[in-house]
């Protein structure tokens, strides 16, 4: 069917009331018939509009606190029954039923409940009812009803009926019930995680409402959107929007950045670190983390954990990046980065992250704890003879930090709170360590004092032992090798110190 159908009657039941005001004048204007319930009815009569209560509907006042409202056969017979079938138009003028032919409503605000705090009872009671029941009924019979679920289309329903005689198409009406299903089962959803935190049920249910469509995926042939609300997580200062490969840069440097306390700048490209550094100011930190790479630190996303003045703004501004993020900023350092448009400059704002990750694959999905351990000196275990010194054991900290954050196979060396370098996504680990040591070398680092990381066991001791001969004194792995004792005799024979943290940091 694709006829073009009059409204005559409307029901609106909403929560929040703005930008309803210029719909509803118009609905009285073109003739319609309104009903309505408790503060929208008053909201309707405060304006000088007429409105029918659903209670002289119904026959029926509200009951039970406000739970019961519109679950009435004359409710629903009014949305359900289909026009174009006789024997539904002979009940519903039996029962003397109105046909409803449009049905505005939307739904207590549950996610807001939890997320503000709410008790219990408060969120339970938040769980709507009859809006969700007479948003499916409306959508599920689009041929003859609107139904609006969102105060984000009142504006496009108002131009249509301004522009069509106070009709709809059968179009318009299965796109306002597109996004009515899209409402619910969104709602839904977020019921069902919240019941699902004791003794979880194994489904994968998630829900997302909000969206952008970026420019392309990964690459310019492939089609790009990020789900979820950037706004809330960023204030952009300038720059053009965030591509798929921003954004997943973004999301390692906040991942890396969110380990370290003390004054720290890290430089990302491809998602690993190519320069990270933690000195007593920014701008130290800048200096000396850039230094550790400063060709792949261009074009690469840098981020810090303390505000950016001008003085640091002004050594930044010398290298070409993609993005910078931020705490904050000092007004006269966004002046200077807004001298070229396309840099993108994200002040970050304080958001819960989720404590989960999934991702597609093969015919399914797989999800995971988020790896949020991250071992210090203290759970560290000595297993050389050489004991590791108190600067040792802190750059080891320092290293452990990073490798973490760093595609395995992964070999990191640090000296006094600074990258030195990586090896990064080696199919060998000791190949990890050879393209650590070139990289080392080729920016004119001395590895003598350094110390090293791996994100994994050694299976074999030859690490251990180019390590040691390269000037790396003191080494943290996880262990769990039925080997670990040739890299442990390794160690003792060169003379350098050897912990074990028994965390295995993989990443993929």
């Amino acid at each position: 069917m694709s006829q073009s159908i009059k409204i005559k009657n409307a029901l609106i039941s909403v929560y929040y009331k703005d930008g309803l005001e210029p719909l509803v004048r118009l609905l009285a204007t073109q003739g319609v018939q309104l009903f309505s319930t408790g503060g929208t009815e008053q909201f309707i009569k405060d304006l000088g509009l007429p409105v029918t209560a659903v209670e002289d509907l119904t026959g029926y006042p509200s009951i039970l606190g406000g739970r019961v409202k519109t679950l009435h056969p004359k409710v629903f017979g009014g949305i359900l029954n289909r026009r174009s079938l006789a024997g539904d138009q002979e009940q519903i003028a039996q029962y003397e039923i109105p046909e409803i032919d449009l049905v505005i409503v939307d739904l207590y605000p549950f996610e807001e409940t939890v997320k503000g705090g709410g008790t219990e009872q408060e969120i339970i009671e938040k769980i709507d009812i009859g809006g969700i029941s007479l948003i499916r009924a409306a959508a599920k019979n689009f041929n003859d009803v609107v139904i609006l679920a969102s105060k984000d289309d009142y504006s496009t329903l108002q131009e249509q009926l301004e522009t069509q005689n106070g009709e709809t198409t059968q179009a318009q009406r299965k796109a306002y019930a597109k996004k009515a299903f899209h409402t619910s089962s969104n709602y839904d959803t977020a019921i069902f995680n919240y019941f699902n935190t004791e003794e979880p049920l194994t489904v994968f249910k998630h829900s997302i409402a909000q969206s952008q469509t970026l420019r392309y995926g990964e690459n310019p042939h492939q089609q790009g959107v990020y789900y979820g609300d950037l706004d809330a997580m960023f204030t952009k200062l300038n720059g053009k929007e965030l591509s798929y490969n921003n954004l997943v840069d973004v999301d390692a440097a906040v991942a890396l950045i969110d380990e370290f306390e003390a004054p720290t700048f890290a430089i990302l490209k491809h998602t690993n670190a190519c320069g990270v550094a933690s000195k007593p100011t920014i701008l130290e930190a800048w200096n000396v983390a850039l230094a550790c790479d400063p060709v792949s630190a261009f074009g690469g996303v840098l981020i810090a954990n303390r505000e950016i003045d001008l003085a640091t703004a002004e050594e930044i501004n010398k290298l070409f990046f993609e993005v910078l993020i931020a705490p904050s900023y000092a007004p006269e350092a966004i002046e200077l980065f807004r001298t070229k448009k396309n840099r993108v400059i994200l002040q970050r704002n304080e958001v819960e992250l989720s404590k989960k990750q999934f991702k597609t694959l093969l015919n399914g999905v797989i999800e995971q704890d988020k790896d949020l351990v991250i071992e210090g000196p203290e759970q560290m275990t000595a297993v050389t003879g050489k004991q590791p010194t108190e600067q040792e054991l802190k750059d080891l900290h320092f290293a452990n930090k990073i490798v973490k954050h760093t595609k395995s196979n992964t070999i990191v060396f640090v000296k006094d709170d600074q990258l030195i370098s990586s090896g990064v996504g080696q199919t060998s680990r000791v190949d990890a360590l050879k393209q650590a040591v070139v990289k080392a070398e080729s920016f004119g680092f001395s590895l003598k004092g350094a110390v090293m990381a791996s994100d994994a066991f050694f299976p074999f001791p030859d690490c251990v032992e180019l390590a040691a001969e390269a000037g790396i004194t003191a080494v943290l792995q996880p262990g769990g090798s039925i080997k670990d004792a040739d890299s442990v005799n390794m160690a003792n024979e060169k003379g350098i110190a050897m912990v074990t943290t028994g965390v295995r940091h993989f990443k993929h």
